[in-house]
């Protein structure tokens, strides 16, 4: 048996023979909480041969030389490029080397680099990052022992009086170069442990102990499906991709193709060239709501297929990271975090759902998988191709200027139309109803159509839980989240109300705690609500897909299975349900309010509200019985729902982009947020002023054109018990927000029961 660790990962030679080196050495080490470092300390001679970039080091720091463990991120000796910065006399020498190999390829170790210095975020954070914590801690190995010849035993068997069965175990061992365990070479000669075991106490035989990788997942095929026949227009944008295949060189493509128009047949015929060139493609799905699905499409098609995603153990996890990093996987599938899959040799990656803004990390380091793909697959001399029926507006402004090629897809597979999108206007529905339902007239007579006719509906509310307001009809107060500046959504499974920020739970209140009054009203929609109405109102199969119901390991692929077997009539939900899915039998769409995203104090609104809609009209008429999209909104007249309803993403982007430029928002200009947080709110507002004024004297050191926008109180002001102020960074010239920030870091005094954290290329301004 093989030890897989072995294996993980081919070093780079080092610029130097270490053998030749009469003078210091130095390792380097990133850490990756504080103090970050990097440090150089001396490598003793014994340890030489076991430091390599990429492995964990345990090393003494600071006076008390307590023992910390880092990451070795270079080697320098006194002819390296760095080796003027290192003071060989004042290094301490490490302690110990904690892994046999590098838990990070060369190429990772460098993309870490460029993380860390765009992002503003330190190196050992980055790498931590990158690294799947079931790696580094070794899930699913154990310890096994493993016996060999002892070295002075193979050529002389005669030297030693055995019996015929322990000369067949000597003779078992000698022919053979595999790894063997006691009871695996016991079971092969066919005798029990006493025979092995007097052999090694006669030390003909030693024995080694190390940790293996147990095997803890399954890779297996789907049943195969051929190729489908490429149209004219896919035709045309596989012919670019694969130009750039067989070139090995980098070139980032804007797959735009309208829902249904065949983008995923695209990619996978592209990889399968990638395949042929014996190379490895990663393909980054944005919700584990379409994992699933994509796994099946990718698994009748090529043999080896992982997927990462969140409800992986971490055995599994690090099981599937060595498999890829042994060049044993053709396609890796997964969220934003398989953009650091440690293959041998990349030949492609692709973003599916491009726009999306779950590609975005929320905590440090918070960097951009899109943006993180382009920079790897350049590195690495690899296509890129962002696919979307409704890009980002940074993408598609660069494929208007060249640096993306765009490969348009106008058509759906089989010359399919486009489902006729109509709009209803709840001013009307509702205004002269007693009694309040999420369903309009109108809806509620298509879906009883729909179901009729033998098809299905799905329902899109990108709310969770049963009423989003608890208020006191008396007094006007509102139950509010005591930790968040949010208000409490009444879930009534469980009868209790949850901020959905830090899932602070309180029992279902029924009595106002400011007057008394017992009759609280509870109003505002949210999924449980509408599957309530749902049930109701029609007597068919129904299912809820939200992040309260997606808990269990397998339960998306369950819901999905069951939705595509024809075993639900109505799938509601929030936006997992929205993008990517392809289900033949859906012939009509509801959205039960458009607005809820549409009015957010962020630039973005407008461009995630008509995305949400566009994606989620997709999702029908994709078979023979056609489809149609209804689409509730108070606001029909507004410029993003016509432009939805309308399917034309480009009358949008030409509409939107001009109010980005003119107020420098991306993609036309660069922007950082920062983000200041204390249970104190008068230290947050006071540490925000301090690190603003600091931005702006570093900006004018470095004379660079950037703006301070802010301080000021965040739009979620208090969140998880932390008072919370921000401020935008803006520039119109790329690459000089990263330098004012470092800059300003080191002129900032830190103030006890402060944080604050720098989120570059900011997608959430809440």
């Amino acid at each position: 048996m093989a030890n897989e660790q072995n294996s993980l990962f081919d070093t780079d030679p080092q610029p130097w023979n270490l053998d030749d080196q009469d003078d210091w050495l130095a390792a380097r080490i990133a850490f990756a909480e504080q103090p970050y470092g990097p440090y150089d300390y001396s490598i003793p001679a014994h340890l030489e041969s076991a430091v390599k970039a990429g492995v964990r080091i345990e090393v003494p720091l600071g006076r008390s030389n307590r023992k910390m463990t880092g990451y070795c991120i270079d080697i320098i000796g006194p002819f390296h490029k760095l080796a003027a910065s290192v003071n060989p006399g004042r290094m301490k020498p490490i302690s110990r080397v904690v892994d046999d190999t590098p838990l990070i390829t060369p190429a990772l170790l460098k993309l870490a680099h460029w993380i860390s210095e765009y992002y503003v975020c330190e190196l050992g954070i980055v790498i931590e990052t990158i690294i799947p914590a079931g790696v580094r801690n070794d899930s699913g190995t154990r310890e096994m022992l493993f016996i060999s010849l002892a070295d002075d035993v193979r050529d002389n068997f005669d030297a030693h009086r055995l019996t015929p069965l322990q000369k067949t175990i000597l003779q078992t061992l000698a022919s053979s170069n595999q790894d063997w365990t006691p009871r695996e070479l016991g079971e092969t000669v066919g005798c029990t442990q006493g025979p092995i075991s007097t052999l090694r106490r006669r030390g003909l035989i030693v024995t080694t102990s190390r940790r293996v990788q147990q095997k803890t997942h399954e890779i297996r095929a789907e049943q195969r499906v051929a190729n489908f026949q490429l149209n004219a227009e896919q035709q045309s944008a596989y012919d670019a991709i694969e130009k750039h295949i067989d070139a090995d060189s980098h070139r980032t493509f804007l797959l735009r193709g309208i829902t249904g128009s065949g983008k995923t047949e695209v990619y996978i015929q592209a990889i399968q060239k990638v395949v042929e060139h014996g190379r490895q493609a990663i393909v980054l799905v944005p919700e584990i709501s379409l994992t699933p699905q994509t796994r099946q499409r990718f698994r009748a098609r090529f043999d080896h297929v992982a997927v990462l995603h969140s409800h992986l153990t971490s055995a599994q996890r690090a099981w599937h990271w060595k498999q890829i990093a042994a060049g044993k996987v053709q396609v890796i599938i997964g969220a934003r975090s398989a953009i650091f899959a440690p293959t041998r040799r990349l030949g492609l990656i692709v973003l599916d759902e491009e726009h999306d803004g779950s590609f975005k990390q929320d905590k440090a380091p918070r960097y951009h998988a899109r943006d993180v793909a382009n920079w790897r697959a350049a590195n690495e001399n690899v296509p890129l191709v962002l696919g979307s029926a409704t890009p980002g507006l940074e993408s598609w402004q660069r494929a208007k200027t060249g640096d993306y090629e765009l490969l348009p897809l106008e058509k759906r597979v089989l010359d399919r139309p486009l489902p006729d999108v109509a709009t209803i206007d709840l001013r009307v529905d509702f205004g002269g109803r007693k009694r309040f339902s999420p369903i309009s007239q109108k809806l509620r007579q298509e879906i009883n159509t729909a179901i009729s006719d033998g098809g299905q509906v799905i329902l899109l509310l990108n709310r969770r839980g049963f009423s989003t307001r608890i208020q006191c009809p008396g007094c006007g107060h509102v139950e509010y989240c005591p930790d968040c500046s949010i208000p409490l959504t009444h879930h009534m499974k469980g009868s209790k109300a949850v901020c959905h920020y830090c899932d602070h739970t309180i029992p279902e209140p029924r009595v106002c705690p400011d007057c008394g009054n017992p009759a609280m009203k509870f109003s505002g929609l949210g999924t449980q609500r509408l599957e309530q109405e749902v049930q109701k109102l029609f007597d068919v199969p129904i299912m809820r897909m939200d992040t309260d119901t997606m808990r269990k390991p397998g339960s998306h692929e369950k819901a999905l299975a069951q939705f595509r077997a024809g075993d639900i009539k109505i799938l509601l939900g929030t936006q997992m349900i929205a993008k990517g899915l392809d289900f033949p039998n859906v012939t009509l769409v509801g959205v039960i309010n458009a607005d809820t995203a549409l009015h957010l104090p962020d630039f973005r609104a407008a461009e995630r509200s008509f995305g949400l809609v566009t994606q989620v009209a997709g999702r029908t008429g994709r078979g023979e019985k056609g489809g149609r999209v209804l689409v509730q909104t108070f606001n029909p007249d507004n410029k993003t729902i016509i432009a939805a309803t309308r399917h034309d993403y480009v009358g949008f982007a030409d509409a939107e982009l001009p109010v980005r430029e003119e107020f420098a928002y991306p993609p036309f200009g660069h922007l950082a947020r920062i983000v200041v947080k204390s249970p104190i709110q008068s230290k947050a507002e006071q540490m925000s002023e301090h690190i603003a004024e600091s931005l702006n004297v570093a900006a004018e050191d470095l004379q660079t054109p950037v703006e301070v926008l802010g301080p000021s109180v965040a739009p979620a002001e208090k969140l998880r018990g932390f008072y919370r102020f921000h401020m935008l960074i803006g520039t119109t010239t790329a690459g000089v927000l990263q330098p004012v920030i470092v800059r300003a870091k080191t002129k900032i005094k830190p103030i006890d029961d402060v944080q604050w954290m720098v989120d570059i290329d900011p997608q959430d301004m809440l």
